[in-house]
């Protein structure tokens, strides 16, 4: 009776390793399913265009080739530039973004706001109605003179009405009152408050906005198409955006005799196209894992500690 006791016990203690394992594995091939993608098309990114024309794609090319890169390379110091654009609008947007959002959204969040609901609504009706794009046109290059200048690519993308209504839910459900309360007795204000007590716990839901943010802004190519016509402040999306729209019309424009026939077979189609996809999504790739224990608080914030 014992010996059958003490070998249940011991199954019933296996079970969890045997479940662990279990979701061990399936994480790990959810995992490979999202990088998956990147790494193939990182690979076609190197395959030659004649051999890719004629094998298709392949996980293990036939014949590597580095082509669709120096085909990128040739703009050579306005792809340097155009980086260095981007990473600075991204920074910069990036941290103003997460101020403005962190302070709009803590003032609505705190119950003794006399004006909370106001500003509340002001925001959220953003999130539904807005002016349209010829007058924000009109205001960001005539109103606010910000025509061929990188504040026209940070600013229209400073105040996003869902990040405020993400960092206000945060702040409601996870800065206690105690807490304000406690700060107000030993005599600090509002600032001091908000810079001492509550960005250290708002820390997770921050970090969110702040990858959000960035996500944003090394994205953005619309705005340098409306507002940006200098190439020195022209950002790598859109620069990369030109290049494709050059290459199809090389292609388009075949028959052209001005157009040495070949010239346009040299052209790595496909394969340019996943340099571009590599060049444009690496570095935010690679900024990720700073974001990555921030996200982890904010999805244990809440737990109960024993």
């Amino acid at each position: 009776m014992q010996a059958q006791t003490r070998k249940k016990s011991r199954d019933f203690h296996q079970l969890p390793t045997v479940w662990n394992v279990v979701f061990n594995l399936i994480a790990a091939l959810f995992a490979f399913a999202c990088v998956f993608p990147f790494l193939f098309v990182t690979i076609i990114s190197f395959t030659d265009e004649t051999t890719l024309a004629a094998n298709g794609y392949q996980l293990i090319p036939e014949k590597w080739s580095l082509e669709a890169y120096r085909y990128l390379f040739k703009a050579g110091d306005q792809l340097l530039r155009s980086y260095g654009v981007t990473i600075l609008v991204t920074i910069v947007g990036t941290v103003i973004s997460v101020i403005m959002t962190a302070l709009f959204a803590y003032a609505i969040s705190r119950k003794t706001f006399k004006y909370r609901n106001f500003f509340g609504f002001f925001a959220f009706f953003t999130m539904l109605f807005n002016g349209g794009m010829v007058p924000t046109y009109i205001v960001v290059t005539q109103l606010l003179g910000m025509k061929d200048s990188l504040w026209a690519l940070i600013l229209p993308l400073a105040g996003n009405a869902f990040y405020i209504m993400i960092m206000r839910t945060f702040f409601s459900t996870s800065v206690p009152d105690a807490i304000v309360e406690s700060g107000k007795i030993d005599g600090a204000g509002e600032f001091q408050i908000f810079y001492k007590l509550v960005m250290p716990l708002a820390l997770p839901g921050m970090a969110t906005i702040g990858l959000f943010s960035t996500l944003g802004y090394w994205n953005d190519w619309f705005n340098a198409l409306l507002y940006i016509d200098d190439p020195k402040l022209v950002p790598l999306q859109s620069m990369l955006m030109r290049i494709e729209n050059s290459m199809q019309f090389l292609l388009q424009n075949t028959n052209n005799p001005s157009l040495g026939m070949g010239v346009l077979q040299s052209l790595p189609q496909d394969t340019s196209r996943m340099a571009m996809v590599v060049l444009a999504t690496g570095p935010i790739i690679l900024a990720y894992p700073f974001f990555q224990r921030y996200f982890i608080q904010g999805l244990t914030i809440g737990a109960v500690k024993e």
